[in-house]
């Protein structure tokens, strides 16, 4: 039998794998949490989400610490998109309220594998190059001033760009959001896509920026779990603890590491834990 100390550490150790993990690819822990919780160590996905929207405000206030010092995260463009991420995480909050009190939590599992499932093309496809293909900039690049520069220690060099399309990320973040609360994610996938496709930004800054964002968001939709009584703080405590070493850490390999080599660990991992959690949800238990 497991004793709750044990217990305690196993979640710990999870959490710090995650945590590495959430840091690299910018999703955040808890995108990765979620389905290992639920599918191998056999805790309700309701709790388990609530865990992971905790432990995701720790996995941004350690990982975009690191990642402002090191002047890759665009401050001024992740506050601008906040304020979308943060109207769809109550929203998202509200539903999954209504579908956790009618017992269909088999909905969240599939969405959750959709979600995941949903990145892999994108990730896939922009894999092929290392910085966005140059555009021009658009009346929104002027407007909300969106470029940057930042130093790639992998590149050895100094990186400008320029975002366009504000609007389009905008609406993805609303959905990202609303993932969020939904399924008690960072939703960093949509916050990457919103800003790596949406907006052309490079894949470091994307995922940096996410890092940055999905704390506040997350933050927004736990307070509406925690209400409800999604919230274990055992469970929370022991997350949020792993997870922010495992934030630390991964900001010391994200620096090192190529944006290719990213998006091809983050592929697989989407693919892996995406079609897990819709065989699950479809009573195809592992």
């Amino acid at each position: 039998m497991v004793t709750p100390l044990q217990f305690f550490i196993e979640i710990v150790l999870v959490s710090i794998l995650s945590g590495i993990l959430g840091a690299l690819t910018g999703l955040g822990g808890a995108t990765f949490l979620v389905p290992i919780y639920t599918l191998y160590m056999g805790i309700p996905i309701v709790y388990a989400s609530g865990a992971s929207l905790i432990s995701t405000i720790a996995t941004s206030s350690g990982a975009a610490s690191a990642y402002v010092k090191d002047r890759i995260t665009n401050v001024r463009i992740g506050m601008g998109l906040e304020i979308a991420t943060t109207s769809g995480s109550i929203v998202g909050a509200l539903t999954v309220a209504y579908i956790y009190s009618h017992h269909l939590q088999f909905i969240i599992y599939i969405i959750f594998g959709i979600v995941l499932l949903s990145q892999v093309y994108v990730q896939l496809n922009k894999s092929k190059f290392e910085l966005p293909k140059p555009v021009k900039p658009d009346w929104t690049t002027r407007v909300f001033m969106l470029y940057g520069k930042y130093y790639d220690a992998a590149l050895n060099k100094e990186v400008e760009y320029i975002g366009i399309r504000w609007w389009l990320g905008e609406i993805i973040m609303f959905f990202a959001g609303f993932i969020s609360g939904l399924l008690g994610i960072g939703s960093g996938a949509l916050k990457v896509l919103g800003m790596d496709w949406a907006m052309n930004l490079p894949m470091k800054v994307s995922t940096t920026t996410s890092n940055f964002m999905i704390g506040v968001t997350a933050a927004t939709g736990s307070s509406i779990y925690w209400l409800f009584g999604y919230i274990q703080p055992f469970l929370a405590a022991g997350t949020a603890l792993g997870v922010l070493i495992g934030a630390f850490i991964g900001t010391k390999i994200l620096v090192r590491v190529t944006n290719k080599t990213i998006r091809y660990i983050f592929t697989a991992i989407l693919i892996f834990l995406g079609i897990q959690m819709i065989m699950r949800g479809l009573g195809y238990g592992f």
